[in-house]
């Protein structure tokens, strides 16, 4: 991963300067206006040659901007190489962003797309498809220098804004943010994770008629899940992994984590394990941990339950 070091800086500055930018289609609209909302001063599709002089002149002693939110996009194909500098001169000037990077897969975007009936800004004479494919691939580096990494796919306007606000009410919070998320592997991984963990290993709870129709959360569930040796050392080396990654993190100035714990369905072993993983992190000092369970809302997602983000 291509990542600079966190600067010693005022960490007053990196809760007032955040980067937003990402896939075409992934959320940067609403990411936007939930931070004009909450007081940021928002500065929309700005250049990235023009980012450091907006920054200079937003933390002058006279300014009345307190709190800057940058959008920018893929709009040239130096796009890149241009906001890397800008990244790498902010970091040099002691003044370390948060970098929020929006995701989502093709065919969200795809689909996206085709509702707003608009062109990708990389499409030219070729297919959306091509498009996505180019952005994607120059977008490749940033994604992986991101402080916060959100993945949108299937996920209404209503879960964005609330996760959103979440991530920036926090900003203000100098602990590190551990999310632990359940999913079913057969609903695909999710994008954005640091740290994966599979729980398929464990006898699975569907296969049992009395807690089929029930979750990893009901207390039936977890303990035919959690009450057995291999469960207990399972969850002994996942938080031995978390713990001795948790100082390079800090070092790397990756101030939001994200593990996940994947089942097959993501229904029943899953969030029995990662409820029990966030209790025994929360032991932990200096941690804020918030437990996710992707899943087993999935009905929440359906079409017409609010939208999708742009």
């Amino acid at each position: 991963m291509d990542t600079h070091p966190a600067s010693p800086a005022d960490p007053r500055q990196e809760a007032s300067l955040v980067l937003i930018t990402g896939m075409s289609g992934a959320g940067r609209k609403e990411a936007a206006t939930v931070l004009e909302e909450m007081g940021w001063y928002v500065a929309d599709n700005l250049p990235p040659e023009l980012i450091m002089r907006m920054v200079e002149l937003s933390f002058e002693s006279d300014s009345p901007v307190e709190r800057l939110a940058i959008v920018t996009d893929v709009r040239s194909r130096d796009f890149v190489g241009s906001l890397t500098d800008v990244l790498t001169g902010l970091h040099d000037s002691g003044r370390r962003p948060v970098v929020l990077y929006l995701d989502a897969d093709d065919a969200t975007l795809v689909r996206r797309y085709g509702q707003v009936r608009r062109t990708h800004p990389l499409q030219g004479s070729d297919t959306l498809q091509a498009g996505i494919d180019r952005e994607r691939d120059m977008l490749r580096g940033i994604r992986q220098r991101a402080d916060v990494v959100i993945d949108t796919t299937g996920t209404s306007v209503h879960d964005l804004r609330r996760e959103l606000e979440d991530y920036f009410t926090a900003l203000t919070d100098h602990r590190e943010r551990v999310t632990v998320q359940s999913f079913g592997f057969k609903n695909g991984a999710p994008r954005d994770l640091d740290l994966l963990f599979d729980a398929r290993f464990l006898p699975n709870p569907y296969w049992e008629p009395e807690l089929k129709e029930h979750s990893g959360l009901e207390p039936a569930v977890a303990d035919y899940v959690l009450n057995r040796p291999e469960a207990e050392a399972y969850l002994d080396a996942l938080v031995t992994v978390l713990v001795t990654a948790l100082p390079g993190y800090r070092r790397e100035g990756k101030r939001f984590i994200t593990v996940g714990v994947g089942c097959t369905g993501g229904q029943h072993r899953s969030p029995a394990l990662a409820e029990a993983l966030s209790g025994r992190l929360r032991e932990l000092a200096d941690l804020d941990v918030r437990t996710v369970h992707r899943d087993l809302v999935r009905f929440e997602h359906r079409p017409g339950n609010g939208g999708d983000p742009q």
